[in-house]
């Protein structure tokens, strides 16, 4: 079924499977329009990092979860903004994520399937 972010292609059965809640292609309308996001980090407004505390001796801690929560409330402020509030998170098609260590993959692919039902028809 065809929907605003394009219609969902999925591999057979028989063919490598992924391994989180998303399609392995969307096939996009020629009369859409399309924005690309640049790298988007948990960084806020005040320059504080969603995500990481400090202890006082400068030690950081990292919450991936936290972490990826905040980057995907980033890039849907920055969709909203870009098409004046006409699309959100709602209407990616692709993403592209980068782990400085595969430890976090879990705690990050939670948070990831929480906002991908919102594309996931």
């Amino acid at each position: 079924m065809a929907s605003q972010n394009g219609e969902p292609f999925f591999l057979p059965a028989e063919k490598a499977q992924s391994l989180a809640n998303y399609p392995h292609a969307r096939i996009i309308q020629q009369s859409a329009k399309t924005i690309f996001v640049s790298g988007t980090s948990s960084r806020r407004g005040d320059n504080t990092v969603a995500g990481c505390t400090t202890d006082a001796d400068g030690t950081h801690h990292l919450d991936i979860s936290l972490q990826t929560e905040a980057v995907l409330q980033n890039i849907g402020a920055i969709i909203d903004g870009a098409t004046n509030g006409a699309c959100g998170l709602q209407n990616v098609v692709n993403a592209t994520v980068f782990l400085t260590d595969m430890k976090d993959y879990a705690g990050m692919n939670t948070e990831w399937n929480k906002c991908t039902v919102l594309w996931a028809e």
